[in-house]
């Protein structure tokens, strides 16, 4: 049985090699992923947290389950909002086989995700890429996405201009083109992506400012009292999902569903068939896409199968190139 912390996981999961798997778990059909669990946690000082619990498998292969707390009472400090732990077991024997960090698991496989998405839903010569946080996804999400397409600028948007021009820092250090930006509505107005990992509870990006051919991700409000876009955004973008059952319970769908702005059968599609083709995307370069991801188990398994093969060839540890696409 093996331990692996975050530099493992990272080293072992490649962005390319971590898409693809993706896909082909996708597109395979094959694995078995009940729906998660949800759970509220009480807090110190009141209010409430969150457990989710979720499984994936594939008969005989591998079996994986990642926990995940969520403790907003950590906002402010040093201690994260999200923390998580995946165990990866045999397949055919049922032995635990190793312990992976959840936390670098998720923010791979999360920023992955995006990546593969934008693939189908963002235009071939969108180059100018506004990433709105700075947790620790928010350079996950520009790595990500820069090693799928070139990125002439990538700007950093938070509420701590200190924290997002450190964010915009470690990008520099990675080599991308990043710069810290203070005016958020001025960066969306003039962003080709706009991603965004955040734990807002009331919208940041504003649908009047998004140009014909924009492609807006929604990463970080999983909840339904979170909200990362407002309705006119939802309603003038042609919306995609990674799963509906996921997605549809987060306040960026949830509420303009409850509220009437949009119906169930606005969504286009969800990530499974983006990878197999059963529909197209992107439609033409002046359609807005919206892209709204809570994570699923599936993708968690997928890395943490890729992490499995390369135990089994000895390849662990092998470094992973963070480096922009040319």
């Amino acid at each position: 049985m093996l331990a692996l912390d975050a530099t493992a996981v990272r080293e072992a999961t490649p962005w390319n090699e971590l898409m693809e798997a993706i896909a082909e778990l996708l597109a395979d059909g094959s694995a078995s992923v009940p729906q998660r669990e949800i759970h509220d946690v009480g807090l110190p000082g009141g209010g409430s947290g969150s457990l989710l619990v979720m499984p994936a498998w594939l008969d005989t292969e591998l079996l994986g389950v990642k926990a995940v707390t969520y403790y907003p009472s950590n906002t402010g400090t040093d201690l994260p909002t999200i923390s998580a732990g995946y165990l990866l077991f045999d397949g055919e024997t049922g032995q635990l086989a190793a312990v992976i960090d959840g936390d670098e698991l998720t923010l791979r496989r999360t920023a992955a995700v995006s990546a593969l998405a934008a693939g189908f839903l963002a235009r071939a010569d969108a180059r100018r890429l506004l990433v709105v946080g700075t947790g620790n996804l928010a350079p996950n999400l520009a790595f990500a996405h820069a090693a799928v397409r070139r990125l002439d600028a990538v700007e950093v948007w938070g509420r701590s201009p200190e924290r997002a021009a450190a964010t915009a820092r470690r990008l520099v250090e990675g080599g991308l083109p990043a710069g810290p930006v203070e005016e958020l509505d001025a960066a969306v107005e003039r962003a080709d992506i706009v991603s965004c990992a955040t734990g807002a509870t009331s919208p940041l990006i504003r649908g009047e400012l998004l140009r014909p051919g924009t492609h807006v991700d929604l990463v970080g409000a999983f909840r339904a009292d979170m909200r990362e876009a407002d309705d006119t955004a939802v309603k003038v973008a042609s919306l995609f999902v990674d799963t509906p059952d996921g997605a549809v319970l987060a306040g960026d769908l949830a509420q303009p569903l409850d509220g009437g702005a949009i119906a169930a059968a606005d969504i286009a599609a969800d990530l499974a068939s983006l990878v197999t083709r059963s529909h197209p995307g992107r439609t033409s370069d002046a359609e807005i896409t919206l892209f709204k991801s809570v994570g699923f188990a599936l993708s968690d398994l997928a890395a943490a199968r890729v992490i499995h093969r390369r135990i089994g060839s000895g390849t662990l540890g092998e470094p992973d190139l963070d480096s922009p696409a040319s």
